[in-house]
C-alpha cells in the first residue's frame, strides 16, 4: 500500500483518466497526451521566489491532480533581472518583462501555437514597471487567444491614469479573476468594470490531516509553549516591529509564549538593502530582552513543514502595514491549518474574519495586539471555537475546490473546446485505520480526529468488512486480513443469544440503551448482507474467517424470516444471494424466494404509471431494494424479479439524476408520491448504495448508460455536485459527512469514508487486467456531466 505524504500536492491520483466527459479527435477516438488543449500560464514561477510564484505552481499542480486528462498546463515565467534560474519542465517560456521586444515575440508564438486555447495571467503591479508597463498592455492585446487575467492587487480610489490603464488591460481580456468579493466590488463601482466579466475565486489553501497540536510542538522543540507565529518573506510591509512591542505585556501574562517569525528575508528588500531590516528585528528583540521568546525559522521550509509549524501554532498573527493589500496568501494558509487568527483590517480580512474566527487590530496598534493575544491565550474554549469555525468557512477554497473553479472557467472561456474529466484518485485507506481500534471502527470524528467517545455500531462495522475484503479481493494486501478479524469478530460480539444483532456500543465496549428505543432490524440485515459478502470471497480468504462468518449467519438465519424492514430485507436477500455462492441451497434460495416475493407483494401495492416504487416515499439507501429483486432475479431467474428491478431502478435513477449528475434523495425531508423533491441534504451512503447497484445492473443488462451514471455519480465525491466541492478528501483519505445547501459537513465519520471505499472500490474492478471489455465501454463514454 502506498503511503502518501501529509499534503496532498498532486502525486494522489491513479495514472488513468476518470472522465464524466471525455475528448475526441476527428474521427471519435480519444485523444493522446500530445494532443490535448493546452492552457499557458504567465505568471512569475519557481525557482523565482515570490508569493504569486508558489501560488501559480500551486494550482497547477492541483489543476493536474484533478484534471490533467482534460487539457495540459504549461508556463511563460515572468522575469526581471536576466537571472538564469532553472526551471521545471513546464516553463515553455521565459519573459523578461524590462525587454519590451520580448512581448511581441511570445505573443505571436502564442498566437502561432494551435494546441494554446486560453491563457491565464497572473497580475501584480510590481511585475510590470517602467518601459514594461505599457508593452504588457500592447502584449495582451496582441494575444488572439482568449485571455483570463487574476489580479492580485486591486488598488482601491484610483486616478484618472491608473483607472484608463486597468480598464485598456481588461479589455484585452476575456475574464477577470479576483480573490474577494470586496475586490470585485472595487472594480465595478471605481473602476466601472461590468460585473458579468469578473469571477471571485478565493485564494487556494491544502488540505492538512489536522495533526495532535502537542505531538508537533514536541517534534519541533516547543513542548509547554504556547506559540504565535507569522510567516512569509520578511520585510517592512509586515509589522513585525508591532508583535515585538506587544510582547513585554503579553510574556508578562504568558510566561510560557514563543513568537515564530518564519520566512526567508523578501530577494527585493535583499537586493535594495541587504539584510538591515532583519538586523533592526533581531535588535530590537535584544533591546527589549526578549531573546528567549522570539524564533527566527530564516530559511524556506518544506511545504509539509511550513503546515506542521502552523498546526502547532495557537495563535496566527497577521500584521501587515498595507492597507491595499487585497489578500494574502500567509493568511489563507494559517486559516485552512485551523489557526485562531488576529490580523490586521486588510480587505481580505475584514471580508473572511468574522467573530467566530478571528480578532482584527487596527494597524500598527500594539495595545490592541496584546489585548487580543492575552484574551485568546486566556480563553480555550474560544480558540478551540475560532479553530472549528474557521476550517468551516475555508473548506471552499481547498486547492482541489479552487482547481475545480479555475477549469470551469477556462472551459468556457476555451469556447468549450476543453472538454473536463476528473482523474480517479488513489484508493487510500489511512482514514478507515486511523478510525479503527482492536476493537472495531469509531462511529463518529470530530474533522478528521476520530471520536471515541460516539463508540461504535454494528453498521458501521458491517460496511468497514464489506469495504475492507472488497479491498483484499483487489488488492491482495495482506494487512488487510488483519482489519477483516477486527470487524468480523466485532459483529460476532454484537450477536445475542437470542439470535439477533445489537447495533450501539460504547467506548468501553458496552451496548447502549439506545438499542432499546431504535429498530435493529436494519442493522441485522445489513450484518447479514457483509457477513454473505465475506463468504462469497472464501476462494481467496483464509478458511478460519469463512467458517467464522458462516457460523455466524447460520445462527443469525433463525429470526431472518421475522424482518419486514424494507431495506432490512433488502440487506438479507444481498447477503444471502453472496452466501449462496459458497453453498448453493435450497434453504438459502428459499429465503431469497420469500423476502424477494414481500417486496413483490408492496410493488403491486404501491406502484403506478408515474410511481414506480416499493413505497409511498423514497427515503434513504434507496438503490438497494433494485439491486436486491435483480440478486433475486439472478439467483432464481424469476422474470418478475427481474422486471421489477429494472422498472424501480430506472424509475429512481429517472429522479435523481439530471444533465448535470446525481442529486439524491434528501435527508431532510423524504420524497412523498406526488410531491417535488426536496433540495440539499444529501448523503454519501446514498451515492454510494446507487454506485453498486448501477454496477450491478451495468454487468447484467450491458446498457451503456448504466456505466455513465456510475462514473457521474463517483464524480460528486470529486466535486460535480451543486457547490462545486470536494465530498472526498484525498489528503487524509477521509470523506466528508455530507452535502447540505451551501456548506460540506467537514466530519469524517465512518458511514461516509466506508461509502466512498465501497464506491471507489466498485470502480476499481474496471481498471483490472481481464477486464478489457467494461474498460472498452469504459474509455468509449460519451459526454456527461459537464
Amino acid at each position: 500500500m502506498r503511503n502518501d505524504s501529509v499534503i496532498n500536492d498532486g502525486e494522489g491520483a491513479e495514472n488513468v483518466s476518470f472522465p464524466n466527459a471525455v475528448l475526441r479527435n476527428g474521427n471519435g477516438s480519444l485523444l493522446s497526451a500530445d494532443q490535448l488543449p493546452e492552457v499557458l500560464f504567465i505568471s512569475s514561477y519557481p525557482p523565482r521566489e515570490c508569493g504569486i510564484a508558489t501560488y501559480s505552481q500551486d494550482l497547477l499542480k492541483a489543476l493536474n491532480n484533478k484534471f490533467s486528462d482534460s487539457f495540459s498546463l504549461r508556463v511563460c515565467a515572468l522575469e526581471s533581472e536576466n537571472t538564469e534560474l532553472a526551471y521545471p519542465e513546464e516553463v515553455k517560456f521565459v519573459l523578461d518583462t524590462n525587454d519590451p521586444q520580448q512581448y511581441a515575440v511570445i505573443a505571436d508564438a502564442i498566437n502561432k501555437d494551435p494546441r494554446i486555447r486560453v491563457v491565464l495571467m497572473q497580475h501584480e503591479f510590481g511585475f510590470f514597471q517602467g518601459r514594461g508597463e505599457e508593452a504588457f498592455a500592447q502584449f495582451l492585446h496582441a494575444i488572439h487567444k482568449p485571455v483570463v487575467i487574476v489580479f492580485h492587487t486591486v488598488l482601491p480610489h484610483p486616478d484618472e491614469t491608473l483607472k484608463a490603464k486597468l480598464r485598456h488591460i481588461i479589455e484585452a481580456c476575456s475574464s477577470v479573476v479576483v480573490m474577494t468579493k470586496s475586490s470585485a466590488k472595487i472594480l465595478q463601482d471605481e473602476y466601472g468594470m461590468a460585473p458579468e466579466k469578473i469571477v471571485v475565486i478565493e485564494h487556494g489553501t491544502h488540505l492538512v490531516p489536522h495533526l495532535n497540536k502537542e505531538f508537533l510542538k514536541e517534534k519541533y522543540g516547543l513542548a509547554g509553549k504556547k506559540v504565535l507565529t507569522t510567516f512569509g518573506l520578511l520585510g517592512p510591509g509586515k509589522g513585525i516591529t508591532t508583535t515585538l512591542d506587544s510582547l513585554p505585556a503579553i510574556i508578562e501574562a504568558n510566561p510560557d509564549v514563543v513568537f515564530l517569525v518564519i520566512g526567508k528575508t523578501h530577494p527585493g528588500v535583499v537586493k535594495s538593502e541587504g539584510e538591515k531590516y532583519r538586523d533592526m528585528l533581531e535588535a530590537k528583540v535584544e533591546a527589549l530582552n526578549l531573546s528567549l521568546h522570539v524564533e527566527f525559522i530564516n530559511r524556506y521550509l518544506p511545504l509539509e513543514d511550513l503546515l506542521e509549524y502552523l498546526q502547532l501554532t495557537d495563535i496566527y498573527l497577521f500584521t501587515s502595514n498595507d492597507p491595499n493589500q487585497a489578500v494574502s496568501g500567509t493568511f489563507s494558509y494559517a486559516m485552512s491549518c485551523g489557526c485562531p487568527i488576529i490580523s490586521t483590517p486588510i480587505p481580505h480580512a475584514k471580508e473572511v474574519l468574522r467573530e467566530d474566527t478571528g480578532i482584527i487590530i487596527d494597524f500598527q496598534n500594539s495595545h490592541q495586539l496584546t489585548d487580543g493575544v492575552n484574551r485568546l491565550m486566556s480563553d480555550e474554549p474560544l480558540r478551540m471555537a475560532f479553530e472549528s469555525s474557521t476550517l468551516q468557512r475555508m473548506a471552499p477554497t481547498a486547492w482541489e475546490n479552487s482547481a475545480i473553479a479555475h477549469a470551469q472557467l477556462l472551459r468556457r472561456k476555451a469556447r468549450e473546446e476543453i472538454v473536463l474529466q476528473y482523474r480517479l484518485p488513489q484508493t487510500k485507506l489511512d482514514h478507515l485505520k486511523k478510525m479503527t481500534t482492536e476493537f472495531g471502527m469509531i462511529q463518529f470524528s470530530k474533522i478528521s480526529q476520530p471520536d471515541l467517545d460516539s463508540g461504535y455500531t454494528l453498521d458501521d462495522n458491517a460496511r468497514a468488512l464489506i469495504a475492507i475484503t472488497m479491498h483484499y479481493e483487489l488488492t491482495g494486501d495482506e494487512e488487510d486480513l488483519n482489519y477483516i478479524r477486527i470487524y468480523l469478530d466485532f459483529i460476532k460480539y454484537c450477536l445475542q443469544p437470542g439470535k439477533y444483532f445489537l447495533n450501539y456500543v460504547d467506548e468501553k465496549r458496552k451496548f447502549t440503551k439506545q438499542n432499546e428505543t431504535t429498530n435493529l432490524a436494519d442493522a441485522n440485515g445489513r450484518a447479514l448482507w457483509a457477513l454473505g459478502y465475506l463468504v462469497s470471497q472464501h476462494a481467496i480468504l483464509p478458511a478460519a474467517l469463512t467458517e467464522d462468518a458462516e457460523e455466524i449467519i447460520e445462527a443469525a438465519r433463525t429470526r431472518v424470516e421475522m424482518i419486514h424492514s424494507t431495506r432490512a430485507m433488502a440487506f438479507v436477500i444481498k447477503g444471502f444471494y453472496y452466501y449462496n455462492q459458497l453453498k448453493k441451497s435450497p434453504a438459502n434460495t428459499a429465503l431469497i424466494k420469500k423476502l424477494a416475493n414481500r417486496l413483490v407483494q408492496m410493488y403491486r401495492h404501491e406502484s403506478e404509471r408515474h410511481w414506480q416504487w416499493y413505497e409511498g416515499y423514497l427515503t434513504y439507501a434507496n438503490s438497494v431494494l433494485p439491486e436486491a429483486m435483480l440478486c433475486a432475479w439472478q439467483e432464481t431467474g424469476d422474470p418478475v424479479y427481474r422486471e421489477i428491478a429494472k422498472s424501480s431502478f430506472d424509475f429512481l435513477l429517472s429522479l435523481t439524476f439530471t444533465e448535470s449528475g446525481i442529486k439524491v434523495i434528501s435527508n431532510k425531508s423524504w420524497l412523498q408520491k406526488g410531491q417535488k423533491a426536496a433540495h440539499y441534504g444529501e448523503q454519501p451512503i446514498d451515492v454510494a448504495y446507487t454506485i453498486q447497484a448501477l454496477d450491478r445492473f451495468f454487468n447484467e443488462f450491458g446498457e451503456e448508460g448504466y456505466l455513465e451514471k456510475m462514473i457521474a455519480a463517483f464524480s460528486w465525491f470529486l466535486g460535480n455536485n451543486h457547490l462545486n466541492q470536494i465530498i472526498y478528501n484525498p489528503c487524509t483519505g477521509g470523506c466528508y459527512d455530507g452535502l447540505e445547501e451551501s456548506r460540506v459537513n467537514l466530519n469524517q465519520g465512518a458511514e461516509s469514508t466506508l461509502s466512498y471505499l465501497m464506491a471507489r472500490l466498485s470502480l476499481d474492478q474496471y481498471m483490472e487486467v481481464g477486464h478489457g471489455k467494461t474498460l472498452a465501454k469504459k474509455a468509449n463514454l460519451v459526454r456527461m456531466c459537464e
